[in-house]
């Protein structure tokens, strides 16, 4: 896991190794990961994804072993 911007305030933390069963999804690994704490659980519900450098589009996608998660919270801009 790798945490940017507010989702990294939120964590307390830039990066950590999760370990999840094989048949885990980014959805199930959000709601584990919100379950640590309201202001993560807030911010990770509205965060993007990318799972080994692709955008997730749907948070049934399984995790592959040994992929790296990014949490990309909403970014302003102009």
């Amino acid at each position: 896991m790798r945490y940017f911007a507010a989702a990294r305030a939120a964590a307390g933390l830039e990066s950590e190794t999760v370990h999840v069963q094989p048949d885990t999804t980014i959805g199930d690994l959000v709601t584990t990961l919100g379950a640590r704490g309201p202001r993560l659980a807030v911010v990770l519900a509205r965060c993007s994804f990318l799972c080994d450098g692709v955008a997730v589009r749907d948070l049934r996608t399984a995790l592959g072993t040994r992929a790296t998660v990014d949490v990309l919270p909403p970014f302003a801009g102009g």
